[in-house]
């Protein structure tokens, strides 16, 4: 048994809490406190009021205490282990940065990580996470710290560049569902009766995240990556779309993966995120609408993603007025798993955000990548996992750049620098003074 002091930055969230509630829940060798610390601390206090709620099920098997802090070092100080998520600025900022773009002709399916309002998020960010830094090194410089917020790359790294010595690191999901695709492939092909789990598909990851790369892929001896370069040459698997038939799907998650095998098919290393991350790391796809319902991405609309905020509060006050059950579930999620391992009780692999120490030979020191790592007592351990072929590496390296830039430019605040970060952008095909003018409108803090 284990027992921890937790920190939650971010501790009002309406969707992310609740997923760590459950898995806490059903783990039954970690007990203690978390301490949830929000900017809107009424939504931290109903996660509180959510939390005995779920802990008064007879069917949990752990002990913690979820209690709101109103102050950040209040929360911190003494803490074990650090959790972050939130959300950078409002869903109304990110509405407004997004249609900016597409007023100049830039169609972006997510706008939370790269192109133009990706990196603009990412300015916001660095002044947040600069902030976390800073008072998690005053109060709780041993503790490890867990990153969930988009942009990935940019918050992480923020993190260790204005305090090095955190121990940090980011989690994302994205590769999980490759490895999900990958296991599907070999049930098909090698005629499995049983899928293979995602524990069973050994890949290796290189890249940064949502741009994140597979040139190994294994299960039980099969080599995965050759039998996907078989597969993607049978009639009809590679094609395109109509309008019609995405909007048929319903799903403003659909991921037809026709970027993800063409890229494969091109460069011959198969990238590990959902096509509509990829089609923003890359020219070409986000120019229209029409190009992207070409390749079978539909773009996920901010109103969408309010309306899921507004019926998430509604959820929680059904739950907490006993008009709803809160089912405990498997979530799929590995921090608790992480956590399990950082403190003592299993060793085990998987991909995280981390440092580059050399784990990709030609990506710049420092800079944040996604590789596998090795989870063990007190250390996460990135594993080697070699260098980008040059062509993928030259796609890569700019967004690495430009993220450091982008880092660079909030802490300095310059406002010449930031836009030439975005600039520099390989989707932001404009003309120089149309970019300008476009990055004025989205809009660099004027108080900076």
């Amino acid at each position: 048994m284990v027992d921890l002091n937790i920190a939650y930055i971010g501790g009002g969230s309406r969707n992310w809490a609740r997923t760590l509630m459950n898995d806490l829940a059903t783990c039954p060798d970690l007990n203690g406190e978390v301490r949830l610390y929000d900017i809107d601390i009424e939504a931290a206090r109903i996660n509180e009021r959510l939390a005995s709620i779920i802990w008064a099920q007879p069917e949990v098997c752990s002990h913690w205490h979820f209690r709101t802090f109103e102050s950040l070092p209040a929360a911190l100080k003494g803490a074990d282990l650090v959790i972050i998520s939130i959300q950078p600025g409002s869903l109304e900022q990110m509405a407004h940065e997004i249609a900016v773009a597409e007023k100049y002709g830039l169609f972006y399916p997510v706008g939370d990580t790269t192109g133009a309002p990706g990196l603009m998020r990412g300015l916001r960010s660095v002044i947040t996470y600069a902030g976390f830094a800073e008072a998690i090194a005053e109060y709780a410089p041993d503790a490890w710290v867990i990153n969930y917020t988009n942009p990935m790359t940019i918050c992480t790294r923020t993190l260790t560049r204005v305090a090095p010595q955190i121990k940090a690191f980011g989690c994302c999901h994205e590769v999980f569902g490759t490895q999900i695709i990958l296991a599907n492939l070999a049930q098909e092909i090698l005629g499995l009766e049983d899928l293979p789990t995602r524990d069973e598909i050994h890949v290796n990851v290189l890249g940064i995240n949502h741009f994140t790369w597979i040139d190994r892929a294994e299960y039980r001896g099969h080599d995965l990556v050759a039998l996907l370069r078989e597969y993607i040459q049978r009639p009809g698997i590679l094609h395109t779309y109509t309008q019609e038939q995405v909007e048929a799907q319903s799903n403003w998650f659909y991921d037809p993966c026709q970027i993800k095998f063409t890229l494969f098919q091109r460069f011959g290393i198969l990238a590990a995120a959902g096509d509509r991350h990829l089609a923003e790391f890359v020219p070409g796809f986000i120019r229209s609408p029409d190009e992207l319902f070409r390749w079978g991405i539909i773009r996920t609309p901010v109103s969408w993603r309010m309306e899921v905020y507004k019926e998430s509060a509604r959820l929680v006050e059904d739950l907490l007025a006993g008009r709803e059950t809160f089912a405990l579930r498997i979530t799929g999620e590995e921090a608790v798993r992480q956590i399990r391992s950082l403190f003592g009780l299993e060793d085990f692999i998987t991909n995280i955000n981390m440092e580059n120490q050399g784990q990709i030979t030609n990506l710049p020191l420092h800079s944040v990548v996604e590789t596998n790592a090795c989870f063990s007592r007190d250390r996460v351990q990135p594993l080697v996992a070699g260098s980008l072929p040059l062509s993928v590496h030259g796609l890569v390296m700019r967004h690495v750049a430009n993220q450091e830039m982008i880092i660079e430019a909030a802490l300095t605040r310059d406002k010449a620098l930031a836009f030439q970060a975005v600039f520099n952008d390989p989707t932001v095909n404009l003309p120089i003074d149309r970019a300008w003018a476009m990055f004025n409108e989205i809009g660099f803090p004027d108080e900076w």
